[in-house]
């Protein structure tokens, strides 16, 4: 396993690191699951600065302030919904990974974690969705050095097998 990497089981709201990516949906203004999540753990103020930020497209990535978050920012990703595999859905999300990477190097950002990306209600296999995301952080260490430490957060039992046997945890 590469030791700039970690994987943890629970809350991506309750880490304290310089930012947590937040799956969210293209009109950044909240939703469902780790989306919601976020918005309600950083209180109204995520709200009002995302509001700002007129949205997001697929693939790209946003940052604002983490507010009452423990986090300092939160890096607003919107991942592909899944349909098929014919509408570039692997390239889009490996777009995300990396954009929320490159956005954290430039800000010189030193740790951040990422939730499951469009393995939720936008349903893209998780066995899929999880290579995507593993390769895609090993590329870009390799390329920039361990000069972020990433965290993948485990939503469920699910998640957590199929990250720990890709990463030989």
């Amino acid at each position: 396993m590469d030791s700039a990497i970690t994987l943890f089981r629970g809350d991506i709201t309750k880490l304290k690191l310089d930012a947590i990516v937040n799956a969210a949906n293209s009109t950044l203004l909240g939703g469902g699951g780790v989306d919601g999540a976020i918005h309600r753990a950083a209180g109204l103020e995520l709200l009002e600065a995302c509001r700002i930020l007129k949205g997001c497209e697929t693939g790209e990535a946003k940052i604002t302030p983490g507010f009452q978050l423990p986090a300092s920012f939160v890096i607003h990703t919107v991942g592909p919904v899944w349909h098929g595999g014919k509408y570039r859905e692997k390239e889009l999300l490996k777009q995300c990974y990396t954009n929320c990477l490159e956005l954290a190097l430039n800000k010189q950002l030193t740790s951040i974690a990422f939730p499951n990306i469009s393995t939720g209600v936008y349903g893209f296999p998780k066995a899929q969705a999880a290579e995507i995301a593993i390769s895609t952080v090993q590329e870009f260490l390799t390329k920039h050095g361990s000069v972020i430490e990433i965290t993948f957060v485990l939503f469920d039992s699910e998640n957590e097998i199929l990250y720990k046997k890709l990463l030989d945890y």
